[in-house]
């Protein structure tokens, strides 16, 4: 039912390009909009910002999308699909443009060549090789830039180690998914249990 849901929402999306007002920012490719009545969790379409736990870099990456997109501002959503989480993936636009390319040409996200398909793929890898050749961001560190994020999440992330206290959570316990969020950058890592990078999809 949830699923279905889901994918008429996007639907309707699709259809209708709506003004949404984003209630907050996850980490650098996913956001929590309101339309109307409805609380909806979007996915950055055509991108893969680094994970929250990839530190410096996944802070960095947050804190961007936060400065593009404040809570209380305007958006549109350009409605690809929703993904197997429920999740709209869409490109973001505002009064600056298509949020999805600046984080890519800021360096604080890479072109996620695996889902270019319903993206402009070449505008989005220029925009990448660009941001590479200045050297900024993700790619301060040299031509080959940070370990990728689809790569880092198949390998169960750093050694990050959990927090000091030796406390386990559960997700129904937690009260809130920002909360559950706050948890996994400390280390609580086991409360991603799909790896996607982020926390009890369950509270949103």
């Amino acid at each position: 039912m949830k699923a279905a849901t889901a994918l008429l929402l996007a639907a309707c999306l699709t259809t209708n390009v709506n003004a949404a007002t984003v209630v907050s920012v996850g980490d650098g490719d996913t956001i929590r909009v309101s339309e109307g009545n409805k609380k909806i969790t979007v996915r950055l379409a055509c991108i893969d910002a680094p994970e929250r736990s990839q530190q410096p870099w996944g802070a960095r990456s947050t804190e961007l999308l936060k400065q593009l997109t404040p809570i209380g501002s305007q958006v549109t959503l350009r409605v690809q699909t929703t993904d197997r989480h429920g999740r709209v993936v869409a490109e973001l636009i505002n009064y600056q443009g298509n949020v999805n390319k600046l984080m890519v040409g800021a360096g604080q996200a890479f072109a996620y060549r695996k889902y270019l398909r319903k993206c402009d793929a070449q505008k989005y890898l220029g925009i990448e090789d660009e941001a590479k050749r200045r050297g900024i961001g993700i790619w301060s560190v040299g031509r080959s830039g940070i370990t990728r994020p689809w790569d880092y999440r198949k390998g169960g992330g750093s050694s990050i180690t959990n927090s000091s206290s030796s406390r386990k959570y559960r997700c129904k316990d937690i009260g809130s998914w920002s909360r559950a969020q706050q948890l996994l950058t400390k280390g609580h890592r086991y409360l991603d249990g799909d790896g996607d990078g982020e926390a009890c999809e369950s509270l949103r």
